[in-house]
């Protein structure tokens, strides 16, 4: 039996990934994917009938659905949402519009349909014995979402399962702008022979994870996931500063930034139950890309 998808923030980085290997896992299935184009492009449209690429905020999403007389999706995978801490306090509004309004109606939607919907929640909200949910506007946010979604389960039932992105890297990612990854700005710094700039102190860690893990992480939490918890990332926590010597060239301490968390660490044991385990490690991917681009 064919099956429809919906991936919101389909034309981003882990939207465009994870819409590769939907069309691969699921060959009788066709894929949806809304987007506003705030961080996502056009440049990441997959060439397949299978897709179509629908423009709009998550807020309209019921009626942009009903306008296109889409048949109800079975799996939601709502990726699209802001998702930039530091950046948030600037973009306050944006926040707080794409991360709870347009979430509310992503869940209603679901719920109707009786589809299951994985969504993508923050690591961020570990942090600090948990008090980081409220370090920045980015944090919080999706903090709340968690908390929304495991309450209107209880309240109107919605079938769902929670994922938490630990920094992601690899092909695809955004490395120009404001809104730029760490390791992207890093490869971009490095192809462009400056220093590589690192927030102070520069001991700060984050667990980086591959696109391609995540990716199979989503999966598996769609076919097998029920409920909160599924942490994806390493279990290994890389002090900034050590990860920009990788590259082997000079580094640049700037100054701190608002919101930042100390420290950022993936307990995998939920995520190991359903079999995933990370098979990608930053050091031999960052070793690929020197030797790929010597300097």
């Amino acid at each position: 039996m064919s099956q429809t998808l919906l991936v919101t923030g389909g034309a981003g980085f882990v939207g465009t990934a994870l819409i590769r290997s939907l069309l691969t896992e699921f060959p009788d299935a066709t894929v949806v994917s809304l987007d506003n184009y705030f961080t996502g492009t056009p440049e990441n449209h997959i060439d397949d009938s299978r897709i179509s690429y629908l423009e709009g905020s998550t807020v309209d999403l019921a009626k942009i659905w009903a306008a296109h007389g889409l048949p109800a999706p079975e799996l939601v995978f709502h990726l699209g949402e802001y998702s930039r801490i530091v950046q948030s306090f600037e973009d306050h509004d944006l926040t707080w519009d794409f991360n709870v309004l347009g979430t509310k109606e992503v869940i209603k939607f679901t719920a109707t349909a009786g589809a299951k919907l994985i969504y993508a929640g923050s690591s961020s909200k570990f942090g600090n014995d948990g008090d980081d949910e409220n370090l920045n506007p980015y944090a919080w946010t999706k903090a709340k979402n968690i908390e929304y979604i495991k309450n209107y389960s209880n309240w109107f039932g919605l079938d769902y399962a929670i994922t938490y992105f630990y920094n992601v890297y690899g092909p695809g990612q955004i490395a120009n702008g404001k809104y730029a990854t760490v390791i992207g700005i890093f490869e971009r710094l490095y192809l462009a022979g400056l220093p590589l700039t690192v927030v102070s102190p520069g001991t700060q860690t984050r667990d980086f994870t591959h696109i391609d893990d995540i990716v199979r992480g989503l999966l598996l939490v769609a076919r097998g996931g029920t409920g909160d918890g599924y942490l994806l990332g390493t279990g290994r926590e890389w002090p900034l500063a050590e990860v920009a010597t990788m590259f082997g060239t000079e580094i640049q301490l700037i100054p701190a930034l608002p919101g930042e968390r100390v420290r950022g660490k993936a307990d995998l044991t939920k995520a190991a139950g359903l079999g995933w385990q990370p098979e990608n490690q930053l050091d031999k991917y960052i070793a690929g890309f020197v030797a790929a681009n010597p300097r």
